[in-house]
Formats: C-alpha cells, sequence, structure tokens
C-alpha cells in the first residue's frame, strides 16, 4: 500500500509562482497533481501537465474532472515542454514549476523498482520505454559503472561497487531490488547519520535510466524559451546534483556568475539576463513540515522572474557514458 502523496514545500511554492486570474501555467512534472490543484485553486487560471508516468495520467482524470475546461494533462517528458506544448497549440506561458525527481508514490510501489526497501524488480522507469536498472548492472563495463555512481550517486566507494556488481552477476543476472541492495551493502558501510548503504547507488541508477539531469537541463532552456516578460520559474530540487544545476542556470542567465567588484562588467555582445532572482539562494521547508514529511528535508526550492530579453542559445547537456574513464 502506497502512503498518501504529501506535496513538498507546496504553500511556498504558491508564494513564488503567484498565480493570477487569466494565467497559463506549466507543471511540467505532474506526479499526483498536488501543485496544479494548488494552482487552478489559488487563481482563475489555464493548467497545463505533463508526466511520463501512466499512473499519473490516471491520476490527472480525477483534477480534469474537478477543474473542467481549465486543465489538460501532457504524457511525454518534461525535458520535451516546448514540443508538447507546441503540438497543443501553446506558445508562451506565464509560470513554469518543475518539481524534480521521483514522486513518493513511485518509491512505495514495490514493483516499480525504485526502493532499495522493498523486493521488486530492477527496473526505476518512470515511464515504459527504455532500458531498466537491470540492463545498466547487468551489461555496462566495470569502469562505466564506477563513474556512474560516483558522478550520479556521488559514492566514495564506486569502484568497489562496481566491482561487486560485475562479480556477482557473472554468477547469476542481478534482477531484483534486493539483490543489488544486498550487493551494495557488502561493500559499503551503513552511514552515521543512518543513511542506507544502498541509497547512493541506487539514486544514481534512477537518474541514468530517466535520463534526469538531462531533462532537468533541456526544460530548464525551454521554460526560458515560453515564458513571457514577467513569467516565473519555480524549481525544487531535492539533491546537490539538480540544485547546482539550477542554481548554475540561474546564476548565468540573471547575470550573477562570475560578477566582481574587482572585474570590469560584462562584454558588450554579451546576452542580456533572461531572468532576475526573485530570491536569493533557496527556499527551505519548515520544521514543522519536516516533522510532518520527513522525504521533504532535503528539497530546496528556487525562484527566478523573467525579462524581456532574447532566451539565450542552450548549452547541451553532458552525459556520464560519454565522458572518459
Amino acid at each position: 500500500m502506497t502512503e498518501q502523496h504529501i506535496p513538498v514545500l507546496l504553500n511556498e511554492m504558491i508564494d513564488a509562482l503567484a498565480p493570477r486570474d487569466g494565467g497559463i501555467y506549466l507543471d511540467g512534472t505532474f506526479g499526483r497533481g498536488g501543485y496544479s490543484r494548488a494552482i487552478l485553486r489559488a487563481a482563475d487560471c489555464r493548467v497545463w501537465a505533463i508526466d511520463r508516468d501512466p499512473s499519473a495520467i490516471e491520476q490527472a482524470q480525477k483534477v480534469d474532472a474537478e477543474f473542467p475546461g481549465r486543465f489538460t494533462i501532457l504524457c511525454g517528458k518534461f525535458g520535451d515542454m516546448e514540443d508538447l506544448l507546441a503540438g497543443a497549440g501553446v506558445d508562451s506561458l506565464d509560470g513554469v514549476v518543475l518539481d524534480i525527481g521521483v514522486s513518493s508514490p513511485q518509491i512505495d510501489t514495490a514493483e516499480r523498482g525504485f526502493s532499495f526497501r522493498m523486493p521488486g524488480p530492477l527496473d526505476m522507469r518512470m515511464g515504459n520505454e527504455g532500458p531498466t536498472a537491470a540492463d545498466i548492472v547487468n551489461s555496462w563495463g566495470e569502469d562505466e559503472l564506477a563513474r556512474l555512481i560516483r558522478d550520479f550517486g556521488e559514492e566514495h566507494r564506486a569502484r568497489q561497487v562496481a566491482r561487486a556488481i560485475v562479480r556477482a552477476r557473472d554468477i547469476e543476472p542481478i534482477a531484483t531490488t534486493t539483490q543489488l541492495a544486498d550487493i551494495v551493502r557488502s561493500v559499503v558501510r551503513k552511514a552515521k547519520d543512518g543513511l542506507d548503504p544502498a541509497t547512493r547507488t541506487f539514486q544514481a541508477l534512477r537518474i541514468q535510466v530517466n535520463d534526469e539531469l538531462g531533462q532537468l537541463d533541456r526544460a530548464l532552456a525551454a521554460a526560458e524559451r515560453l515564458l513571457r516578460p514577467d513569467g516565473r520559474l519555480v524549481v525544487v530540487a531535492f539533491h546537490s546534483l539538480e540544485d547546482k544545476r539550477v542554481k548554475a542556470f540561474l546564476s548565468a542567465r540573471s547575470g550573477a556568475k562570475g560578477i566582481s567588484r574587482h572585474l570590469p562588467g560584462p562584454a558588450p555582445d554579451a546576452p542580456k539576463p533572461t531572468f532576475t532572482l526573485a530570491k536569493r539562494g533557496t527556499i527551505k521547508p519548515s520544521e514543522a513540515e519536516m516533522r510532518a514529511n520527513p522525504r521533504c528535508r532535503s528539497s530546496r526550492l528556487r525562484v527566478a522572474v523573467r525579462t524581456d530579453a532574447p532566451a539565450w542559445a542552450a548549452d547541451r547537456p553532458k552525459s556520464v557514458r560519454g565522458k572518459r574513464a
């Protein structure tokens, strides 16, 4: 049985997005619809939502029934928001909100294979397409696995984990979450803070399977192109890999990156800032919210406001597998 889904930083998200009557907003990561419902209740506006998870698409029917004529779900990846919206006849927005990462219902459904706490197939796909986590652990070489677990999991013992995976799969294929978790625990000690040794390896695989960082990079650039002047971009991230990317993007696009009082201003031909930071730094959950929902502890919200400057050329995302050893 899954736990009730609790939207993270919900009130803070609404304050940051500031929905207004007549506005058009995108919930790029629908999940179970907590953000979409809150936006629709906050103003007499129109909300488009995106999700690749078939179970989320089913949940969206309830939101559509609750807010007839004001809500539409699009099946796909949030990194493809520009193409998905164009296909629906939408070319500009007043706000974009992204809640990055895996949702609680996905984690709590054993057969989805996201959790090392419950036995299930080693899948981890948010949608139904592409290689599974089992495909990766059973086919990638030791160097590739070590690089993946180090870069996307920030696991200090990535090489030892990769070596243990290769040894184990030589005996039998790694097909379940419990198999992989036990392999990782055999070479990684439990942290002093109680973090399960398998946490970082599972995170790395999930990010790779779903191209989460590539999706985030593409979504940020697409939001820059879609947002009207004074439109708002709100991003909730749950770990440092995501938040660093959002911070770097907004720092560059707001002109804050690399600014020093000891150096001259930007070059005359430098692109103009496309965002202003509505708040420097991040907004974090309150103590009360963390007590009610421990999973929100690592969440961080960033918000920026679109200027009228032309969008910059998008940076090309890099993949772990494309790097040299």
